[in-house]
């Protein structure tokens, strides 16, 4: 019989995955600290947190509930997570790109050049107009 919110396998297994993300997140870039994070953290000790309120609450009803806000924080983490490894990929195709470089020797592919600012277009044809002819 379940007495507590501890007795609940889900709220192990919650448990578990916040500490992962607690490990995994402790390796991100520091300048991620207050970004995703803050954010994949928060979204993950929710998890737990709401099972345990929902299971303390006086009925099923409410109980249910804070299980619907539990499976919304983890879609939350879902996407943060699916975020984060998407920003992996692009990184990973980067130095695979320079490691392809590297190896033939030859200088790696730059992203294209944005085209000249108004200001630039604006300077480069005055310093053109002062030059003696």
């Amino acid at each position: 019989m379940v007495k507590s919110f501890r007795d609940l396998d889900v709220w192990h297994l919650s448990v578990e995955l916040a500490e992962t993300v607690y490990r995994v997140t402790a390796r991100f870039p520091k300048s991620e600290l207050f970004a995703l994070t803050a954010q994949m953290r928060r979204a993950a000790v929710s998890i737990p947190s709401n099972i345990a309120e929902g299971r303390a609450r006086d009925s099923t009803r409410e109980f249910l509930h804070f299980l619907a806000i539990s499976r919304g924080s983890l879609a939350e983490l879902e996407t943060q997570l699916e975020a984060y490894r998407q920003q992996l990929a692009v990184l990973m195709t980067r130095a695979v790109a320079r490691n392809r470089a590297l190896k033939s020797k030859k200088p790696a592919p730059r992203s294209p050049k944005s085209p000249p600012s108004k200001s630039r277009i604006r300077l480069k044809r005055r310093s053109q107009s002062r030059r003696p002819r």
